[in-house]
């Protein structure tokens, strides 16, 4: 098929190195009126410095308040095939795991009714379906959950919780983070589909502190495996790891953030007390080392990306919680929060920030959790330990 518009800007977007969304929009627009018509006003665009993308409207489906982004044009007549330019959240499986089968259904149902276009996965997690018409919207809401797939979030709602592959495929998981992030979306349907908090709350399940899904710095709450005790030691193999090349004092000892390994050249040796369970010492000694057999959580809370203010990090609220079906001491505490949120938080205020601005004491307290030495914003600086008058009388 040949292309309606041209795209001289669009097209120098090709020539660099990297993969370019350029090439896979015109490849979806061999066969979609949709992707034709989104390059030519991407083009314009380009050429005019402003954006040709209006917000006007609430749309979704019958039921859901979440699950899909109202987009429309504001010159629908130039570009008919984006006058309405709806992106759908479908909600993944988690650890993004997926037959062949259950990929073509997808799309499948994407050819039939929408661009062609899709994000697997952007940041949200969700499996992000671009592009199409408000009078499209039930028919694919029904083919898609006739095939047991159902929406994800979106505005101020619980967002679709993700998680890394977990125990699935690596065997430093502390925690099973697939089936701790398929029960907190099965046990906040409500709050998923139906917005109704002062803004976005996302989950994150790392399985250990390697944090492969970026948990500290993407979610509302992040949930990253560890463990309690001391770390297992085969020393045998950590001789082999000398043996073999490794310089031990350069890349394990020199690169422990909390100077708590020695090597002597025969003995390797960890003080516990001052491990702070990074996982760079495991993750590069995999054969030698292994965490401690009691394997729990670590509760976070707290980060976002720079939109309304700036970026926050995630900080320890729990420092170790067990983490079993049906995690009911993790929903209690989730619940806590929200109630706290919802009394306190303004319009599209986080809950980081809503932390910032009434102070990590107040949160505490509310919220009924104990200070501990851990609930540090930054290894040994800020603590969020406070005294009141009281404590100063004593």
């Amino acid at each position: 098929m040949s292309m309606k518009h041209q795209t001289p800007l669009l097209d120098e977007l090709e020539k660099g190195t990297f993969p370019s969304f350029v090439k896979e929009i015109k490849r979806a627009a061999e066969h979609s009126d949709y992707a034709q018509d989104l390059l030519g006003l991407l083009e314009l665009s380009y050429k005019e410095k402003v954006t040709h993308w209006k917000h006007g409207g609430i749309v979704g489906v019958r039921g859901y308040g979440a699950g899909v982004i109202g987009r429309y044009s504001d010159i629908p007549d130039q570009f008919p095939g984006v006058a309405h330019f709806h992106t759908v959240r479908v909600n993944q499986p988690s650890g993004f795991f997926y037959t062949t089968k259950a990929l073509r259904e997808i799309c499948e149902v994407w050819d039939k009714y929408g661009s062609g276009l899709t994000n697997m996965h952007g940041s949200t997690g969700d499996i992000i379906l671009l592009g199409t018409k408000t009078e499209n919207l039930e028919p694919i809401f029904a083919e898609l959950s006739s095939k047991g797939w159902d929406l994800g979030g979106s505005g101020s709602a619980v967002r679709t919780p993700s998680c890394c592959l977990g125990a699935a495929r690596c065997e430093w998981a502390n925690i099973d983070a697939m089936s701790i992030t398929n029960e907190i979306t099965q046990h906040y349907q409500d709050e998923m589909h139906r917005p109704a908090f002062p803004y976005k709350f996302k989950f994150k399940v790392a399985g250990c502190a390697v944090d492969c899904i970026a948990s500290i710095a993407r979610a509302d709450m992040s949930i990253i495996g560890t463990w309690r005790g001391d770390i297992r030691i085969d020393q045998g193999e950590v001789k082999n790891y000398a043996q073999g090349g490794m310089d031990i004092q350069k890349e394990i000892v020199d690169m422990c953030p909390t100077e708590c390994i020695s090597w002597d050249g025969s003995e390797f040796k960890i003080d516990n007390e001052d491990c702070s369970r990074c996982m760079h010492c495991i993750a590069k000694m995999t054969k030698a080392l292994r965490p401690g057999t009691e394997k729990g959580a670590t509760i976070l809370l707290g980060s976002k990306a720079p939109i309304v203010t700036g970026a926050l990090m995630s900080w320890v609220i729990v420092p170790f919680m067990k983490m079993e079906p049906p995690y009911t001491e993790l929903f209690e505490l989730v619940d806590k929060i929200w109630e706290w949120w919802d009394e306190y938080g303004k319009n599209r205020e986080r809950i980081g920030e809503l932390i910032e601005r009434l102070s990590f004491t107040t949160f505490l307290k509310e919220v009924g959790l104990k200070p501990q030495p851990a609930m540090v914003k930054e290894p040994r600086r800020d603590p969020f330990f406070f005294w009141s008058e009281e404590d100063i009388e004593k």
